[in-house]
């Protein structure tokens, strides 16, 4: 499959799924803001309500107060006219209702006596006639019907200067705390809000006058509020502020149901970007493989060419017949065998290290001697190619536990690259350095190389990877050098880096942890 295909199939899919998580949390956000309006409407509706009730039940407790009070002033002055009242029972009852301007009934009761139970002595003056028990009776419930008429007919008169007159008394006189946690709970319900909270009465000054046990005046912002008794004077209003604390968990059980499928649509997103980045990965590896081959094919074929060629000398009777003759074709013939079984190692090498942790067999030995020793063996190749090799040992502690052998290998493959990698008709110049860096043991190795570009760099110590040097097969190997340098500087607990400049050359650095702190 084509990269460009790749590109906009993930194109495709990224605006997908972005559109669909876009969608969902659009639609949980407009599911919140709604909740929380139909929540806000709710509560609002249920605290006038509650207002409305503690008015209506204080216009109550008035009123019976005022029927009672003028039953007793009635019988006090036919008392007072030479009646004695000796039993009365209450079985005659009116009834009369208000109707409110929300549209609610309420109910009062009208409580008359009947005179079949009255026992009563009446005196006769010389100004009246013989009064008998049923006329004082009609009298008596005339005087009572008229009067409740009339108050029937002003009673929103009434109930404004009952109100006005309750309105100078501390308000904790003027409601009880029960009832209103009662007024609350019950038209909270009827509204479907059947979640705790916690309440205060509050002054016109902020004061609290009533909490419960839980309010917290800090959650001020997150409460609600509702006028007491609106109808008092704008100097004695009392508020009423009602808390609850489980409103966000209330609102967001709403869009519950909705998380499941956002987090699907996440999981989903993710497996598709993994599964991109798994092609791309395998679309480069493909190449880096099918380079690995091309270059695998050009490094053997050159040692098998040149022994093929070395047989068929061998078979010439001339060479023979000449000792000095067979002694180099045979010694070509072991080079290039040499030089085929060492390619073949490496591969064989990197396979052993896909498959399982590499086995180190670490020793407690000095880094300047190992190094001194490489470097020694390495500058006769350095000078073959007119090069030059600099050290500079400087680490006074080089102590580090180290596989001799495959740290070995780490530093000559390091120095091949650098002759590999360098520019023509310009000397080659090595400079190899050790110093120590807090508590590690650093090497580097500079050269004056042909350098690696910024985007190379990044890839370097990736298996396989080999910077193109175009169709020319100057630079030998199968770009597992600085893989294999890579993982043996890692299982020494170690850390390589590089550093290059294009043009100008390369420097490899080694940081080793010393013995000491271990």
């Amino acid at each position: 499959m084509k990269k460009s295909t790749i590109w906009l199939l993930v194109l495709i899919m990224g605006l997908t799924f972005i559109g669909l998580l876009y969608l969902q949390i659009s639609y949980m956000d407009a599911m919140v803001k709604m909740r929380n309006e139909q929540f806000d409407e709710a509560v609002k509706r249920s605290l006038y309500r509650v207002s409305k009730s503690l008015e209506w039940e204080e216009t109550r407790r008035f009123l019976d107060e005022d029927i009672e009070e003028t039953q007793k002033k009635l019988l006090s002055s036919l008392n007072r006219d030479g009646e004695e009242v000796t039993q009365l029972e209450y079985i005659q009852k009116d009834h009369f209702s208000i109707m409110n301007a929300d549209g609610t009934i309420s109910n009062f009761e009208f409580k008359g006596y009947t005179t079949d139970t009255i026992e009563r002595r009446v005196s006769i003056s010389p100004r009246h006639g013989s009064n008998t028990i049923s006329s004082t009776s009609k009298a008596m419930q005339d005087i009572l019907k008229g009067q409740y008429l009339y108050q029937k007919a002003l009673l929103d008169e009434v109930v404004f200067k009952i109100l006005a007159k309750s309105s100078s008394r501390p308000v904790m006189e003027r409601i009880n705390v029960k009832k209103l946690n009662d007024f609350l709970k019950t038209d909270l319900q009827n509204n479907g809000l059947n979640l705790p909270y916690q309440f205060a009465i509050i002054d016109k000054d902020g004061h609290l006058v009533y909490r419960t046990r839980d309010f917290n005046p800090e959650k001020d912002k997150d409460s609600y509020t509702q006028i007491l008794f609106p109808n008092d004077p704008p100097s004695r209003l009392n508020y009423l502020k009602v808390v609850f604390p489980t409103q966000r968990n209330y609102i967001f059980t709403s869009i519950k149901f909705m998380i499941p499928s956002f987090i699907f649509t996440v999981i989903m997103l993710i497996t598709f970007l993994f599964t991109i980045v798994i092609a791309f990965r395998q679309k480069r590896l493909t190449e880096m493989k099918n380079d690995f081959i091309n270059n695998m094919t050009h490094e053997f074929k050159t040692p098998i060419s040149t022994i093929s060629l070395a047989a068929q000398m061998l078979n010439d009777p001339e060479v023979g017949k000449s000792p000095t003759m067979f002694k180099h074709i045979s010694g070509v013939i072991n080079d290039e065998t040499k030089r085929l079984r060492f390619q073949v190692e490496k591969v064989l090498q990197m396979s052993m290290f896909d498959r399982q942790k590499t086995t180190l067999k670490l020793n407690e030995l000095d880094a300047n001697e190992l190094i001194s020793n490489v470097v020694g063996t390495f500058t006769l190749k350095v000078e073959k190619f007119g090069g030059t090799i600099e050290t500079a040992l400087n680490a006074e502690d080089s102590m580090v536990m180290l596989d001799e052998m495959h740290f070995t290998n780490v530093v000559f493959n390091l120095l091949d690259n650098a002759v590999k990698y360098a520019k023509d008709g310009e000397p080659l110049h090595l400079v190899v350095r050790t110093r120590n860096e807090g508590d590690k043991f650093e090497l580097s190795i500079q050269d004056n190389g042909i350098g690696i570009k910024k985007d190379d760099l990044k890839k370097i110590f990736e298996k396989f990877y080999r910077v193109h040097t175009g169709n020319l097969h100057n630079v030998k190997g199968f770009g597992l050098g600085l893989a294999y340098v890579m993982k043996i500087v890692k299982d020494h607990k170690g850390i390589i880096r590089a550093e290059s400049e294009y043009g100008v050359g390369t420097k490899f650095i080694i940081l080793l942890p010393l013995i000491k702190n271990k």
